[in-house]
């Protein structure tokens, strides 16, 4: 495919867009540009085009607004040592988007396709990196449903975006280990979308997660939802447990669980380091009781806005408790540090999973 690259009429002036990256937070600040591909059945994947990101014309019957046939991406680009930007396993992003799409009865895009228009908008938007520390610029590809009609059925026509966000600290409260909410709500049942990286999850967790604010806490826990009693993930993150024998567990998939990248790759990275690192159900009561005993030592959540972070304190409506000294954990630290070494070039990357953008 070749990209059609229109020109930008009004760019962010630099001293603007410097300021606005100086400390971007995360997902409020945008960068000039995005890819944009449009999809209809009886011709395929046509017309792509890097422009100006601008806002998207949707008639009112627009499928995605009715039917919700929507998905995205979550990915960043980094800045290596030696002044080059780089991606993080696209193509693993690339087969998750897919897999998303297959579960909503969309289109799959092309792998390479994919990879390729975030190469081509991130280059095109390599002056909005922040230098603020840590940070990175955040990826946004996704797909929705444009077709307008009213009739439960798959779409005809879909469009392809991918914006960028210049990213700092994902948690606003910035402490070392973040505090988490045990949610009386259920984010996913067998059989359902819990897998798929779609809008309706992200919705399903607005409440719980709201309360988790409303408490003071920085992130909710979701239980499974046939018994309440097996941890599943945060709202947006995957977990892992690490008890005092070096064993380490995480909560199984179960196509009710995001199958996170980030995880993948923690998962390889532990057992690298001769860790017993397993995929096992690990129900709540465990969690308490463990981190009471002192067999649980840490507890950290993953994903690819925060990467890795410990979690400190837990609490529900049956009380809180706190894990080890509350605080980042020996293991949390390397694993983190090494999972950000190598998307950073200062770790020797002996997965390929790094992507320079030349």
């Amino acid at each position: 495919m070749e990209f059609t690259r229109l020109p930008h009429s009004a760019p962010v002036p630099g001293a603007t867009r410097d300021q606005a990256i100086a400390d971007p937070g995360f997902g409020t600040v945008f960068t000039d540009h995005m890819i944009s591909i449009d999809y209809d059945a009886g011709k395929g994947w046509h017309s792509p085009t890097l422009g100006p990101r601008e806002p998207i014309l949707l008639d009112p019957a627009a499928s995605v607004l009715h039917y919700a046939q929507e998905i995205f991406e979550g990915m960043k680009a980094y800045r290596l040592e030696d002044g080059t930007m780089a991606l993080f396993r696209p193509d693993a992003n690339a087969k998750r988007f897919n897999k998303s799409a297959a579960r909503l009865a969309m289109p799959e895009l092309p792998e390479d396709v994919f990879i390729e228009s975030v190469r081509q908008v991130v280059k095109a938007d390599a002056d909005w990196f922040p230098s603020v520390g840590g940070g990175s610029l955040y990826i946004r590809p996704f797909m929705f449903a444009n077709e307008h009609f009213l009739g439960v059925r798959p779409a005809t026509k879909y469009k392809f975006l991918v914006i960028l966000s210049p990213a700092g600290n994902y948690f606003k409260s910035g402490a070392p280990a973040v505090s988490v909410w045990v949610s009386d709500f259920t984010r996913a049942a067998p059989g359902g979308t819990g897998e798929a990286k779609c809008g309706g999850n992200y919705a399903a967790s607005l409440v719980p997660t709201g309360e988790a604010f409303a408490k003071g806490h920085d992130q909710v826990v979701f239980l499974d939802a046939a018994e309440h009693k097996w941890i599943e993930e945060l709202g947006g993150m995957n977990l892992f447990f690490v008890f005092d024998d070096d064993s380490v567990i995480t909560p199984p998939l179960r196509g009710t669980i995001l199958p996170g990248i980030t995880r993948d790759s923690i998962i390889t990275l532990a057992r690298e380091q001769g860790l017993d690192m397993r995929e096992e159900m690990y129900s709540i009561d465990q969690w308490r009781d463990d981190a009471a005993s002192g067999r649980l030592v840490e507890t950290f959540a993953c994903g690819t806005a925060a990467v890795v972070t410990a979690v400190g304190k837990v609490a529900g409506r049956d009380g809180e408790f706190t894990i080890g000294s509350g605080g980042p954990g020996h293991l949390t630290s390397t694993l983190r540090e090494k999972l950000v070494g190598i998307q950073r070039g200062s770790v020797e990357d002996t997965h390929g999973w790094v992507t320079r953008l030349d």
